[in-house]
């Protein structure tokens, strides 16, 4: 198999195996079976070689334009990336939710930090990343590779939002209505209130220096640099 067919199976397989691995029908009787750990790394070990298999037939599928991109279009990648960036480095360096739900006392706020901005800040991050760049890239094969990464990554966030009401019950309706999934939902609603306090400058300024490390290798993992950068390229 090769050409644009084998990354849409790759994709596909890789989209759809980490929801199907996931889900409860599937992931508990087989962690049960296997064991926790087993099941993790055997999860781990096929999601990696479906991400790799997806890489490598990205490289392979043939260039079949869809769209002229528009000269905005550009833009998108270099001004959304910021926020994911910080979405990015605030979810991984700030309590998960479910570690944050574990030592939630009476009087402390559920989403505190950036899980005031949306309760899954990572899959956020890595789906507007993914969203950004598909104006962009006008290819049948960008499309297919940005496009699954964005379905599981903000597909996931619904499947962990369903996984977490059927696990925590009435923590999770405290939870739910102090934060939001879509970013910012919350905050202008009212339900959830953001402190820059919790965020803290050096997340501020690990997420700077993610994105400028992103724009220097770009050109090394994209083949291209980012536009305005170095004028008159594309992403």
């Amino acid at each position: 198999m090769g050409g644009l067919g084998e990354l849409i199976v790759a994709a596909a397989l890789f989209v759809g195996g980490h929801f199907v691995a996931s889900s409860a029908t599937v992931r508990e009787p087989l962690a049960a079976r296997l064991g926790e750990p087993v099941f993790t790394g055997l999860y781990s070990l096929a999601a990696l070689a479906l991400l790799v298999w997806t890489i490598m037939a990205y490289g392979r599928a043939p260039v079949v334009p869809l769209w002229d991109a528009p000269g905005w279009a550009y833009a998108l990648p270099a001004i959304f990336m910021a926020p994911a960036c910080l979405l990015l480095v605030c979810g991984v360096s700030q309590d998960n939710p479910t570690a944050a739900m574990r030592r939630l006392g009476p009087g402390d706020r559920p989403a505190p930090g950036i899980l005031a901005v949306t309760r899954h800040p990572v899959m956020w991050g890595i789906g507007i990343w993914a969203l950004a760049h598909v104006p962009a890239n006008g290819t049948a094969a960008d499309l297919v590779l940005f496009g699954a990464v964005a379905a599981l990554a903000l597909g996931g966030t619904l499947a962990i939002d369903a996984k977490k009401r059927r696990a925590w019950g009435a923590d999770w309706d405290r939870f739910a209505a102090a934060t939001s999934n879509l970013p910012f939902a919350a905050l202008a609603a009212g339900r959830a209130r953001l402190d820059p306090a919790e965020i803290g400058w050096l997340r501020v300024v690990g997420a700077a220096t993610l994105y400028a490390l992103l724009v220097f290798f770009h050109p090394f993992i994209a083949g291209v640099p980012v536009p305005g950068f170095n004028p008159g390229m594309a992403p």
